[in-house]
């Protein structure tokens, strides 16, 4: 695929406890994101809680909308957690991921977006 094909993932412009704002997409708390767009992530769709954490269903939607690659939130105070079937579920589907401290996973995925196909959860509280 040429960087021409991929859609460009939506950089994030402000990260503040509780508010985060999306290039082209807008202001919100907690996102989904991925080549193309975004949309504020409800934890209620999939049932999320921060433990056990971020689920198989929860990436489903990024991979769907073409992520090749996905950064996952542990909230500002790494309250957050991932479930191992989650890390299963995107390694068994060739998706590289990296799983941060909000703060630290924004710069990663606004640099990954420069020239990856990336996708992300970013919850901006604890």
């Amino acid at each position: 695929m040429t960087q021409e094909m991929i859609a460009n993932s939506p950089l994030i412009t402000h990260i503040s406890w509780g508010k985060m704002e999306i290039a082209g997409v807008g202001p919100g708390k907690d996102f989904k994101l991925y080549p193309g767009g975004g949309r504020e992530w409800d934890w209620g769709e999939t049932g999320t809680r921060h433990v056990p954490g971020i689920q198989p269903a929860d990436v489903r939607e990024l991979i769907e909308k073409g992520s090749r690659v996905i950064v996952l939130t542990r909230g500002m105070d790494l309250v957050l957690q991932t479930c191992p079937e989650t890390l299963e579920y995107l390694s068994q589907k060739g998706i590289r991921v990296y799983v941060e401290e909000t703060r630290k996973a924004v710069e990663l995925y606004n640099r990954l977006a420069q020239t990856e196909a990336v996708g992300g959860l970013f919850h901006s509280t604890c």
